[in-house]
């Protein structure tokens, strides 16, 4: 894998990690109710998803899911119900304002475990991000040299360009809390963040195409 290459794919690394979709959602979402640094292990999560995914993706699983009508349709419907299911839970969970959450009682309401599988499930939840990287990453992959190194490199690449901009977007929100603040906003944006859940899930259950 040449240089020119490398930066080419992380060119597009940082413009998927840009683009808002379900994770950016979940811990900005998560940076409101708890704050940045618990969001830590929501990226941890993320990343960990990601790599889990690219692992599958190299050992033919996207191959299956690419050429396999049934397997692809289960695994979308699994995972539109879980992004159904969290968006549910989104809306329908009761919680006093952000100046109240940030006591140290609030601030430990939920588990890093949790906030770390939570994570984890969004990322794996959507089937077409393997096949994605299965379209991705033959592009960039030199058959010539070592397998196992440039995938270490590809998928370390974008694991680290997404935890970078997980952070970053975390950290915007908590320095807008007090605005999310004034009269129940935070409340508002909760539910919103349900409802986009709920949506993409709905959408993705929906979608014919693979």
């Amino acid at each position: 894998m040449t240089f020119q290459s490398w930066f080419l794919y992380f060119t597009l690394a940082v413009i998927a990690a840009m683009t808002p979709g379900p994770a950016i959602l979940l811990i900005t979402t998560n940076a409101t109710l708890y704050g940045w640094k618990k969001t830590l292990f929501t990226a941890l999560g993320n990343i960990f998803g990601l790599f889990c995914m690219g692992i599958v993706t190299v050992t033919g699983l996207g191959v299956i899911l690419e050429n396999s009508i049934v397997v692809f349709d289960v695994v979308r419907y699994l995972g539109a119900a879980y992004l159904i299911y969290l968006g549910v839970q989104l809306f329908v969970q009761k919680n006093g304002g952000i100046a109240a959450r940030n006591s140290k009682a609030q601030e430990n309401s939920i588990s890093r475990r949790k906030l770390f599988f939570q994570a984890f499930g969004v990322a794996v939840s959507n089937p077409k991000a393997i096949v994605f990287l299965t379209a991705l990453f033959p592009q960039f992959i030199n058959i010539q040299e070592p397998l196992a190194i440039q995938f270490f490199i590809l998928i370390t690449t974008l694991m680290v360009v997404s935890f970078f901009f997980l952070i970053l977007f975390s950290f915007l929100t908590e320095r807008v809390k007090g605005w999310l603040n004034m009269s129940g906003r935070d409340s508002i944006i909760r539910r919103i963040s349900g409802l986009f859940f709920i949506g993409i899930g709905i959408l993705l259950g929906a979608s014919s195409q693979r």
